[in-house]
């Protein structure tokens, strides 16, 4: 009888980019802005086909949905309007996937660890402010 066959690990992006990124406990993001940590499409898609990495490496810069990793203490995602009463925004908590529009953005790149240098090991991030934010999306494929 044959061996079962091993069983893939399922891709997980949100862990993935906790992972990645690490312990950031120790960085403060500014008053109303939110750290995301992009994401980036993987090589394989989930029918088996091989990205070209030039498609790949165009999520770096026009990559629109990222992982809320910190979030700045003036932060306010829902807002009531003063005159007419009228309560708006997207509820986003710590590990949302939102959508951005990029030119809204700051990028840079995080490594939580001191004695890392590699560049491999940073993440990719963006801040963001909070009412920037577009969308609030269950996953990070339903938006391109």
């Amino acid at each position: 009888m044959p061996a079962p066959a091993a069983k893939q690990k399922e891709y997980d992006p949100k862990q993935e980019l906790l992972d990645k990124i690490g312990d950031i406990s120790r960085a403060e993001v500014a008053q109303n802005e939110v750290l995301l940590a992009m994401y980036m499409r993987p090589e394989m898609t989930a029918g088996g086909i091989i990205m070209p990495h030039q498609n790949l490496k165009e999520d770096r810069y026009q990559g629109k949905v990222g992982l809320v990793v910190k979030i700045g203490g003036a932060c306010r995602f829902v807002r009531t309007d003063e005159k007419t009463g009228i309560t708006y925004g997207i509820p986003i908590d710590l590990h949302d996937w939102v959508v951005v529009r990029t030119s809204d953005t700051w990028s840079l790149e995080i490594n939580s660890d001191p004695n890392v240098s590699d560049p491999r090991a940073f993440t990719l991030c963006r801040l963001v402010y909070d009412d920037q934010i577009k969308m609030k999306i269950p996953f990070p494929g339903m938006v391109w």
